[in-house]
């Protein structure tokens, strides 16, 4: 079970920690902190014209499942609703128009920087994933194809990487939502062993939780 809150508590530890020791950061609303609808938030995140290369396009690596399924949804993106989600090697241009608070504003001019799921290159062996979501319904599916490179178990995925893929996913979800975009709270139960290779299918539903 994943819950997701609009409210941000950190705790800062021994290193890096700002004046006074540790401190609680201030919460925000959907309302102050995104500024803008929901059709907004998307038509922003999913800008086609750009010179950044979209790692969520169907390359030699993927399945004939993953394949079928990804053709399968992208027909649904022309009647039903459903949109492709782009995906780069950095949200730093994507993620727009949400104001943090003070205390957690970063400036940074690096240009290497990878999200995690985005960090091997190689095609096949880490993250092959494409989401798509569906505005009305709140909702997303995600079409996950792991690599060798994850593996836990042999043959298997890590058990980590099967938490940070379902991380991306409903924070992604929840952002073009507005409803919130970090993640207060992680719990994963498996119930099976995923394997390396095929093609995994995580669904994802947005519902706000007040605490």
């Amino acid at each position: 079970m994943i819950r997701r809150g609009l409210q941000v508590a950190a705790r800062l530890g021994h290193h890096g920690t700002l004046p006074g020791g540790p401190c609680i950061l201030p919460t925000f609303s959907p309302a102050s902190a995104f500024g803008s609808s929901m059709d907004s938030l998307v038509s922003r995140f999913c800008q086609e014209k750009t010179d950044l290369k979209n790692y969520a396009l169907p390359n030699a690596s993927w399945c004939p499942d993953m394949l079928n399924l990804y053709h399968e949804f992208l027909e649904k993106t022309k009647a039903n609703g459903w949109i492709r989600l782009p995906s780069f090697k950095s949200n730093r241009n994507r993620i727009q128009g949400l104001k943090l608070p003070l205390v957690l504003t970063v400036s940074s001019d690096k240009s290497d920087c990878h999200i995690f799921t985005r960090c091997i290159d190689t095609e096949g062996q880490g993250y092959e994933y494409v989401i798509f979501f569906h505005p009305s319904k709140k909702k997303s599916v995600c079409l996950f194809q792991p690599g060798p490179y994850l593996e836990g178990p042999p043959g298997f995925a890590h058990g980590g990487s099967l938490a940070a893929m379902i991380d991306e996913t409903f924070s992604k979800t929840a952002y073009l939502a507005g409803e919130g975009l970090f993640t207060l709270n992680l719990d994963n139960r498996f119930k099976n062993l995923i394997r390396v290779g095929p093609l995994a299918v995580l669904k994802c539903l947005q519902k706000r939780e007040t605490y």
